[in-house]
């Protein structure tokens, strides 16, 4: 009954915003276009597609939010008016009461919330589409100070609804796939599944913990970042206690320079953090919207980030940077070509792609910013451009990757903001230079060496008994099969030498005819 209640209700929402009228004018069949037509009579559907998809994914609740923002990073499969109208998706909703969440946190630890927490703040301090946090000092029996701590508590009865709206979303996929003629190209059900696998990672606390304290420790010694500490004892799917963080959210630049914080130093530091997150760790915090990233202003740490949130992460493997770096230095050397068969070796385009015609393509994308002042140009275009070329040439765009795509996004758009005239390209083309000879040049191999030593030193002391078991084995059959082999190698060579014997002999008799019949002619 549930389900068909949210079914009435998702129906009426898509008529309201005139989705309905969106999606048949996609079709080919005259028939549903007319149909389109009809619908629009007597609504006023004037608003933008962009902005009525928004606000009815708005109206339809916090999982349609959420894969709205997913679907916002897809530049590759939407329009560009959806895509920039999509990315303006809050994630902002009232809070759920208190006492949920504190009996949420008493069942989770098993404990009364006075005995974990000396104080604990009935007012959730941020409420969002998955959990709220409040903040909290934890109480400590061993006579230490107390830790002030934020405590994130899932909304309740959030499996069950994403579960619900998920199953009508793969409904809606298969119907989308079926029925339009972009359905197969825009992939539903995978961009589906795509989301489904996001919002159940998003739904674990512990796999964020675990995220919080990978980055944590990567980020040791760079100074630059400050990440919470998790209180792992607890720490369960549903509530995680972790360290509070104190900061001014960088959407709040005129306070964060009335605060004395260099701006320009505060988006090139922005820019080092991403980049040696994603290329030296392959392991980055895929989700810097302005919402999860303060600046710190306490004397230890001043002007440094703060980095919360962390329930998407993305990874590359070494396939994977390995394949960034040769199409960075391709893209360096202008090298289209390289860029166009690196795009084939990979199978992302069809094997039957042309390279001369992809190659075109790439360079028309590419060639015009080289040429202008680097500080005009922008990453987050060209990567623009390139998604929507990639539609011509069908190419797949890899799940890592996008993500990555995302969160360049993300800190380019947040740089230009903290300074307008920051160059990424030049801010980060020492940094690529310096990773690149890394994963291509000496040191790569030196390190790799490195790496194998130890089943080097492993396997060289075995190599005598190796050899010993190696010449004590019976080899009569090997013996057996490589005579064989031998004699009718000789065989074919023996056949071989006939058959040129012939042929000389065959040569020189047309040649002595030839002789004898001029000599005749002579005498």
């Amino acid at each position: 009954m549930i389900r068909i209640d949210r079914g009435v209700f998702i129906v009426w929402i898509v008529l309201r915003f005139g989705l309905d009228e969106l999606l048949l004018s996609g079709f080919k069949n005259p028939w549903l276009k007319l149909l389109s037509r009809v619908l629009t009579v007597g609504r006023n559907l004037r608003a933008p597609r962009g902005e009525r998809l928004r606000l009815a994914l708005e109206s339809l609740g916090p999982v349609f939010v959420k894969f709205g923002q997913v679907l916002s990073t897809r530049r590759d499969l939407l329009p560009e008016d959806i895509s920039d109208e999509l990315a303006k998706l809050q994630d902002q909703v009232p809070p759920f009461p208190s006492h949920q969440a504190v009996a949420m946190i008493e069942k989770a630890f098993g404990k009364k919330l006075d005995e974990m927490f000396s104080h604990f703040e009935q007012t959730p301090v941020a409420s969002a589409s998955i959990a709220q946090v409040h903040f909290a000092r934890l109480r400590n029996t061993k006579g230490e100070p107390e830790r002030e701590v934020a405590v994130k508590v899932l909304r309740p009865g959030m499996l069950k609804v994403i579960d619900k709206d998920l199953d009508l979303m793969r409904n809606m996929a298969v119907w989308l796939e079926r029925l339009s003629s972009d359905g197969k190209r825009l992939k539903p059900r995978e961009v589906v599944a795509e989301f489904d696998k996001h919002l159940h990672d998003e739904l674990d606390l512990v796999r964020e913990a675990s995220n919080a304290a990978q980055l944590r420790r990567n980020m040791e010694g760079l100074n630059l970042v400050l990440i919470p500490e998790m209180v792992w004892e607890f720490c369960s799917p549903n509530v995680l206690v972790m360290e509070r963080m104190y900061g001014i959210p960088i959407s709040q630049i005129e306070t964060l320079r009335n605060a004395g914080v260099n701006i320009p130093q505060l988006a090139k530091d922005g820019v080092t953090l991403f980049f040696t997150q994603v290329f030296r760790d392959g392991f980055f915090h895929a989700d810097m919207h302005p919402g999860n990233i303060q600046v710190s202003t306490s004397p230890a740490t001043f002007g440094r980030y703060v980095s919360l949130d962390f329930g998407i992460v993305g990874t590359l493997t070494q396939v994977d940077k390995d394949y960034l770096a040769q199409n960075f230095t391709a893209f360096f050397r202008r090298d289209y070509k390289r860029v166009a068969e690196l795009h084939i070796e990979s199978g992302w385009v069809p094997e039957n792609t042309r390279v001369d015609e992809l190659e075109a393509a790439i360079r028309a994308v590419c060639e015009p910013y080289f040429d202008r002042p680097l500080k005009e140009i922008s990453l987050g275009m060209v990567l623009l451009r390139l998604f929507q070329t990639s539609r011509r040439f069908q190419v797949e765009i890899q799940p890592q990757l996008v993500l990555l795509q995302k969160t360049l996004l993300n800190i380019e758009g947040l740089g230009r903001q903290l300074d307008p005239e920051l160059d990424l390209w030049s801010t980060a083309k020492p940094f690529l230079e310096k990773w690149m000879l890394e994963q291509m040049g000496p040191q790569k191999f030196w390190q790799q060496l490195k790496t194998e030593a130890p089943r080097f030193a492993k396997l060289f002391p075995e190599l005598p008994r190796l050899v010993h078991a190696y010449l004590q084995r019976d080899h009569s059959a090997e013996r057996t099969e490589l005579l064989r082999l031998l004699e009718a190698q000789r065989r074919s060579h023996q056949t071989l030498q006939a058959i040129l014997l012939l042929a000389l002999g065959f040569m020189a008799g047309i040649v002595i005819t030839a002789m004898l019949s001029v000599w005749s002619m002579a005498t």
